[in-house]
C-alpha cells in the first residue's frame, strides 16, 4: 500500500470533528451581518488577528482575549493542510492530495461545525465559548475565512499545481481544447458509458424542485424550445462514475512521442465528468436549445440527532439517523462565479438559504474530487514507499504461543505507521485459536470495511470463545460499515454492546484472557489509534502490548462498566473519562505547579490533536505563571495564546502536518524528576473529558519511557520542516531554524530510524 498524504482526509477516514458542542457561557443575541461575507469577501489575503494582550489589561485568565475561536483555529489548521499543496518539496500528486484534503475537510466543517452553529441561532440557545464570540459573530468570520482560504486553494490549482501536472505530461482539459478525432472517441463513450445512467429533472408547474443530495455535484441548465420561455433543469452528475475520465491521445500527441523521452514525457489526458456532460448536454435535452450551464455544489447539515433515552434499539435508530442525513438542510452552496442572478434566485429559495450561505467559486467546483488525480499511478509523483517494521518477537512467521511469554516477561510499545499494525492482527488470530485463550474483549471504534479484526474475532467464536465486542454506532460517517460488520458478530454469537446511552465510547481497548497452568492471566493492548489496519498505515499512533496485573485489573473493571452496570471509581493505574481522567489530569497540571514553586523543575509535554477544554487551557496558563515550561504538540485547534508576557510566556505551541496524520496523544509530566508518561485516546476537549468514554494509560516500562521521551517527543519539539510554531496572535509559522540547511523532519526521520529504536522497546 502506498503510504500518502490521504491519511488527512477527514471525509474518508481523518479522527472526525464532533457535533456542535456550546460552552457554558450564553451569550446576549446579536443581529445577524448585514453584507453576506461569503460574497462579499473576494482577498486572498489572510487577516491578521486582533493583537494579543498583556497581563497588565487582563481582568483574569478568563479574559477573553486570552483565547482563540476553536472553528477558527480549525480552519487555520486547514490553511496549514493548504500550505503543504504549496509547497514544492513535496511530490506533486501528494500536493495535489492536500488540496482536495482541504475540500473534504471544509465538506465537513460545514456538515457539523457550521451547521451546529445554525441550528444553534435557531434553538434560540445563543451560547458563546470562552473566545466570547457569539454564534453570529462566528458565522460571519467563518465565511471570511473559508472565502480566503478557497481564493488561495484556487490560486494553487490553478496557477500552480495543473501547470506542473502538464509539465509531467498530465493534461486536464476542457471538451473545447480536445482534437476532433478525440471528440469523436470520448462523445462515443459518454453515449455509451455515461448517457444512460444520467436522469435530467425539469422544475416547471407540473415538476417539483428536486431533492439536491449532499455534497452532490450538479449542473444547472438553462433550456428553452424554440419559442417559450426558459426552463430550469437540474443534473446530477452520478457519484457511481469515474470523474476523471481518461481522453485518447490524439495523431498529434502520438506523433511527439516518437523519439520517446527526447521528446518529453509521455502525454495524458483526462477530461472531467462534469465537463464532459456538459458538453453533451444536447442529448439529454433533444429539440431544445441549450442557453447555458452553470456546476453548483451542496452541502447539508449531516449532524443526526439520535434520541438515545427514547430508543428501544439504539442500531435502529442509528441506521434511520443515516438515511435523515440525506435530507439535512443545506448550509452552504457552491456556485461557478458566472452563474447568473436569475439561476441563482431559483437555487436559494428553492434550498431555503440566505447570501450568507453562498460560495462563488473560480475554478474547481469541489476541490475533494481532486483525489482522483492525486489516485493516478505515478509513483514517481508520490512520497516513497516504505515497509514498516516488524520485531522477530513479533513476526507472523515466527509468533506462536510465545507471543504471550513475550508480553509477560516485557511491555512492548508499536509506533505506528512506523513499525507494522501485523502484530495486533497477528496477535489476534493467534488468541483465536489458542485452546488456552478463554475470552476475548474489545472496543471498536472505526474497524473499516472487510476488517482482518472482524476476521480474527469471528475466528474466535468458531473455536469457542467467549467473545464480547463493545461497538460504537455514533462513529460519525462509519456508522453503516459498523452497522454492517456488527451485524455479522451478532450472528455469530459475540456478544456485542452497542455503546452507552448519553456517551461515546472512544477508547481503544483490548483484553485476552488465557489460562496459564493453573491460574488465569490478562494479556492487554492499549492503544491511540483504531483497530483499523488501512488507517493504521496513514495515522502517527502509539499502542502497548502489557501483562500488568493492576493495568489488566483495571481493563476488566472497565469492560464491566461498558457491557454491565458499574459504579467504579477507583481504577489502580487507568485515567478513565467520564469517571476520573477530567480530575486525574488536572491534579496532574496542579501538582507541576506545586512543585515549582517548591524550587523544582517543572515541565508538561502534550501530544494531543486539539486542546478546546476551557479549565485545562486556564489550568496552563496558572502553569506558566508558575514557571512551568510547557511543550504543547497540537495537531489542530488550539485554543490557547503562547507566548503573552505574564501569562502563557512558558508555553510553545506546535503543530505538525506531513505525510502522516498526526494521532497519537501523549501526556508527559516531569514530577520533580520522577516521569510520569500516559498515552490514550482522549484530547482535551470538553467532549472528550466529560461526554466521552475514554482511557489513559501509563508506559512505567523505564526503557519505553526513555524512547517516548527522547526519541519521540524530543524530535517533535526539535523538528524544523514540518512543524509550524504558533504566535500569540493565533497564526502559525514555520520557522526553519537550521542554519546549515539540514532541516529535521521528524516524520521522515521516524521512517528512517524505527528498526533503530527497537532495542529500547
Amino acid at each position: 500500500m502506498t503510504q500518502s498524504s490521504q491519511n488527512l482526509e477527514s471525509a474518508a477516514e481523518m479522527d472526525k470533528p464532533e457535533a456542535f458542542e456550546p460552552e457554558e457561557n450564553l451569550a446576549p443575541p446579536m443581529a445577524p451581518p448585514a453584507l453576506p461575507p461569503s460574497i462579499s469577501a473576494q482577498t486572498g489575503t489572510w487577516p491578521s488577528l486582533p493583537a494579543y494582550v498583556t497581563l497588565s489589561n487582563l481582568n483574569s485568565l478568563d479574559d477573553n482575549r486570552l483565547y482563540v475561536n476553536r472553528e477558527l483555529s480549525l480552519l487555520n489548521f486547514q490553511r496549514r493542510v493548504l500550505e503543504e499543496a504549496q509547497d514544492p518539496a513535496n511530490p506533486l500528486l501528494e500536493r495535489i492530495r492536500f488540496l482536495s484534503i482541504v475540500g473534504s475537510n471544509l465538506d465537513e466543517f460545514f456538515m457539523v461545525r457550521v451547521a451546529g452553529l445554525k441550528r444553534q441561532i435557531e434553538a434560540g440557545t445563543l451560547r458563546s465559548g470562552p473566545d466570547g464570540l457569539s454564534p453570529y459573530e462566528q458565522l460571519e468570520e467563518i465565511g471570511s475565512e473559508v472565502n480566503r482560504l478557497l481564493v488561495a486553494s484556487q490560486e494553487c490549482l490553478m496557477q500552480d499545481l495543473l501547470p506542473a501536472l502538464r509539465a509531467e505530461g498530465i493534461n486536464i482539459v476542457k471538451y473545447d481544447e480536445l482534437e476532433p478525432e478525440q471528440k469523436l472517441d470520448i462523445k462515443q463513450y459518454f453515449l455509451n458509458k455515461i448517457f444512460p445512467v444520467l436522469t435530467p429533472m425539469a422544475f416547471d408547474p407540473g415538476h417539483p424542485f428536486p431533492h439536491i443530495s449532499n455534497l452532490s455535484l450538479n449542473l444547472a441548465v438553462s433550456v428553452r424550445r424554440t419559442s417559450g420561455e426558459a426552463r430550469f433543469a437540474r443534473v446530477k452528475i452520478p457519484d457511481s462514475l469515474p470523474q476523471l475520465v481518461p481522453v485518447a491521445r490524439s495523431s498529434k500527441q502520438l506523433v511527439s512521442q516518437v523519439g520517446g523521452a527526447a521528446q518529453g514525457p509521455k502525454q495524458e489526458t483526462y477530461i472531467w465528468l462534469l465537463d464532459l456532460v456538459m458538453a453533451n448536454l444536447d442529448a439529454l435535452f433533444p429539440g431544445m436549445n441549450i442557453l447555458e450551464t452553470h456546476p453548483f455544489h451542496v452541502t447539508r447539515d449531516a449532524e443526526v440527532e439520535i434520541q438515545e433515552w427514547e430508543a428501544g434499539d439504539l442500531l435502529e435508530v442509528t441506521e434511520e439517523g443515516i438515511r435523515q442525513r440525506r435530507f439535512g438542510d443545506v448550509v452552504r452552496l457552491q456556485v461557478d462565479r458566472e452563474m447568473p442572478a436569475h439561476i441563482l434566485d431559483i437555487l436559494m429559495s428553492n434550498l431555503q438559504i440566505e447570501a450568507s450561505d453562498v460560495y462563488l467559486v473560480d475554478g474547481a467546483i469541489s476541490l475533494s474530487n481532486l483525489k482522483y488525480i492525486a489516485n493516478l499511478d505515478k509513483p514517481q509523483l508520490k512520497f516513497s514507499q516504505f515497509v514498516p517494521f516488524v520485531p522477530n518477537s513479533l513476526s507472523a512467521d515466527t509468533q506462536d504461543e510465545d507471543i504471550f511469554a513475550h508480553i509477560a516477561r516485557r511491555d512492548i510499545l508499536l509506533h505506528h505507521p512506523y513499525d507494522s499494525f501485523q502484530p495486533i492482527v497477528s496477535f489476534l488470530n493467534r488468541a483465536a485459536v489458542d485452546p488456552s485463550v478463554l475470552a476475548i474483549k474489545m472496543t471498536l471504534y472505526r474497524a473499516g470495511k472487510n476488517s482482518p479484526i472482524v476476521e480474527a474475532l469471528l475466528k474466535a467464536m468458531e473455536h469457542g470463545k467467549q467473545v464480547a465486542v463493545v461497538v460504537e454506532l455514533k462513529a460519525r460517517f462509519d456508522e453503516e460499515s459498523n452497522i454492517e460488520w456488527a451485524r455479522q458478530l451478532e450472528a455469530a454469537g459475540v456478544h456485542v454492546v452497542y455503546g452507552l446511552i448519553g456517551l461515546k465510547i472512544h477508547s481503544k481497548v483490548l483484553l485476552v484472557v488465557r489460562r496459564v497452568g493453573d491460574s488465569i492471566k490478562r494479556f492487554v493492548h492499549l492503544s491511540t489509534g483504531n483497530y483499523n489496519p488501512n488507517t493504521a498505515y496513514l495515522y502517527s499512533d502509539l499502542g502497548l502490548f502489557t501483562a500488568d496485573e493492576r493495568i489488566a485489573s483495571d481493563v476488566s473493571d472497565f469492560f464491566n462498566y461498558l457491557t454491565g452496570y458499574s459504579a467504579k471509581t477507583d481504577y489502580q493505574k487507568l485515567l478513565v473519562a467520564p469517571i476520573n481522567l477530567r480530575e486525574r489530569i488536572e491534579g496532574l497540571i496542579r501538582r507541576e505547579i506545586e512543585l515549582k514553586k517548591a524550587g523544582k523543575a517543572g515541565h508538561i509535554i502534550l501530544k494531543i490533536n486539539a486542546l478546546v477544554d476551557g479549565r485545562i487551557v486556564k489550568l496552563l496558563y496558572e502553569a506558566s505563571q508558575a514557571g512551568v515550561q510547557i511543550d504543547l504538540i497540537v495537531r489542530g485547534i488550539c485554543c490557547l495564546r503562547p507566548g503573552i508576557k505574564g501569562v502563557s510566556e512558558n508555553i510553545k505551541v506546535l503543530s505538525v502536518v506531513g505525510r502522516f496524520l498526526e494521532h497519537s496523544r501523549v501526556f508527559y509530566f516531569r514530577n520533580g524528576g520522577n516521569e510520569e508518561i500516559y498515552l490514550g485516546s482522549a484530547d482535551m476537549m470538553p467532549r472528550n473529558l466529560d461526554r466521552r468514554v475514554e482511557v489513559l494509560f501509563p508506559v512505567e516500562d523505564p526503557g519505553l519511557a526513555r524512547y517516548l521521551r527522547e526519541d519521540l517527543l524530543d524530535t517533535y519539539l526539535l523538528d524544523s520542516a514540518r512543524a509550524r510554531f504558533m504566535d500569540p496572535d493565533g497564526m502559525y509559522i514555520r520557522h526553519n531554524q537550521d542554519t546549515d540547511g539540514a532541516l529535521l523532519d521528524c516524520q521522515q526521520h521516524f521512517i528512517d530510524h524505527c528498526a533503530d529504536s527497537w532495542p529500547d522497546r
